[in-house]
């Protein structure tokens, strides 16, 4: 099956990432076989799929960290693979990341952790600075805790201040590493309503990368989802959940067996017990 059949029916958007016959493995193992992934701009696109098949791996290759054995991954037009090491820094001042565990400089309060960003990639007064990071922290809601050490933030709250670093420099993109991981209901009902809030407000393309179903379906404009190196299907959230695709069905309905098997491979068990 073409991973592109009905591929219009995403809305008619301007592909900023194209993924096109990505191929990518670890020694004898492939984590990407043949693969092709339009991200259009200004959309929220899901990458989705069961543990270890690869979903960080693939955020590493756009953002130029790994290279693929071949295939083409293009961002804004620019082939990442060919770029060299100038060009590629220039285009990652474009591209922002958040973290699966925030990864907030411990040493640092909120107001300059939002701030560094800014401090190392601009040549902005520090009067400027100060009203961007105030900006920032109040689109998250944290405007009161600029003073706070990441000691002292709970799992959301961290999460929240490095989603206003992340956007601090106004990238032009944002990859979302796992961002509900770990958090209690409420923390992720608040991410979840701040990445479509954000996405929209501030004309970003995101790209989030995720397990978890019913919160990514929430505000996903368009779903891939990656097992055994392959694209098993592709849609909107209310296509996948209507899919007949075996592998996509159980991924949706968290079903415990299935072509993603329950069991290791293993050998006979009675003759495992047996064995001397």
């Amino acid at each position: 099956m073409s991973i592109l059949v009905g591929y219009e029916i995403k809305m008619n958007a301007e592909i900023l990432v194209k993924i096109r016959e990505l191929r990518f493995a670890r020694g004898s193992r492939w984590i990407f076989d043949d693969v092709n992934i339009d991200i259009p701009r200004g959309k929220i696109t899901a990458i989705m799929g069961p543990s270890g098949t690869g979903k960080t791996t693939l955020l590493r290759l756009i953002g130029g960290q790994l290279r693929p054995i071949s295939g083409t991954i293009e961002v804004d037009g620019q082939p990442v693979e060919k770029l060299k090491l100038s060009a590629l820094y220039q285009l990652r001042k474009k591209m922002s990341l958040l973290f699966q565990t925030g990864a907030l400089l411990t040493d640092l309060n909120v107001f300059d952790n939002v701030a560094f960003p800014l401090r190392e990639h601009t040549d902005l007064s520090e009067i400027l600075i100060r009203h961007l990071v105030l900006m920032k922290l109040q689109m998250v809601g944290l405007r009161g805790a600029a003073n706070l050490m990441a000691s002292q933030l709970s799992g959301g709250m961290a999460r929240r201040v490095a989603l206003a670093r992340a956007i601090a420099l106004d990238p032009m993109f944002i990859m979302y590493d796992e961002p509900f991981t770990g958090q209690d209901p409420i923390s992720m009902g608040v991410l979840v309503r701040l990445i479509r809030s954000l996405n929209d407000a501030l004309g970003l393309t995101s790209i989030i990368v995720s397990h978890d179903v019913h919160e990514t379906c929430s505000i996903a404009d368009y779903i891939y989802v990656i097992s055994n190196g392959k694209i098993v299907g592709h849609g909107t959230p209310n296509q996948l959940q209507n899919s007949n695709s075996e592998w996509v069905k159980q991924f949706m309905n968290f079903e415990s067996d299935g072509p993603v098997p329950f069991h290791y491979p293993a050998k006979n068990y009675l003759e495992d017990l047996i064995a001397i």
